[in-house]
């Protein structure tokens, strides 16, 4: 992980972010009571391929069985504050305020999880050309982020995306397909991505269970 000295508040502006994200990095914090920020550029960078995705037979069975409501986009603050709602968490108030900036612009967007009208998980991450940056997700049901994440799967293949960046990979990351490469190769790939002309189009119908799983499975 390569990280240079601390940025204070006033040093980083949405612009700059963006900026960042073209370079191939991106800002951490080393706490929610920190006030700094601090650029990462990892040696090796996680993604998650698109025409890689793991969908486990007890997943499937999990989409069809639970009445989770999936939205994108109706409520970006709040599953920011759920990824950022835990003991150790590096979204302290510089970066929530950065994202939710770039929300209002159209650029970072939110897939949200609710059972019985409440929030209870959900993704949320950067758009920029054919890349989709992946900054957190949360959930407190079991399998709300794992469900959330094929939503967001299934829109960015519709919506033509080539490039997820998980940043790094987790063990629950790797269950679902997400493996590690060199960061010259995370580069050449982002160059790539960023030459698409795609947008996200958070306000395409929601598929339904059995509709998503059949456009997994036939380009999985």
């Amino acid at each position: 992980m390569a990280r240079d000295e601390p940025s204070v508040r006033a040093g980083v502006t949405p612009e700059l972010l963006l900026q960042a994200y073209v370079q191939g990095i991106f800002p951490m914090s080393d706490g929610a009571g920190e006030e700094d920020i601090f650029w990462v550029d990892p040696r090796l960078r996680g993604i998650l391929p698109l025409d890689g995705f793991h969908l486990s037979r007890s997943l499937r069975r999990r989409i069809r069985a639970t009445p989770f409501e999936i939205t994108f986009d109706q409520d970006f603050a709040g599953v920011l504050g759920g990824c950022a709602d835990r003991e150790e968490t590096w979204i302290n108030p510089v970066i929530a305020d950065l994202y939710l900036r770039l929300h209002e612009r159209g650029v970072a967007h939110s897939i949200e999880v609710h059972e019985e009208g409440a929030l209870v998980g959900g993704v949320y991450g950067v758009t920029l050309g054919g890349a989709f940056f992946g900054e957190s997700m949360f959930s407190v049901r079991r399998d709300a982020s794992k469900i959330a994440l094929v939503y967001l799967i299934d829109r960015l293949r519709e919506n033509g995306f080539t490039l997820f960046d998980t940043q790094f990979v987790t063990d629950h990351l790797v269950t679902l397909g997400a493996i590690e490469i060199p960061r010259d190769e995370y580069r050449t790939r982002l160059s790539s991505a960023l030459l698409r002309r795609v947008r996200f189009d958070a306000s395409a119908p929601i598929p339904s269970p059995d509709h998503l799983l059949q456009r997994m499975t036939q380009t999985s």
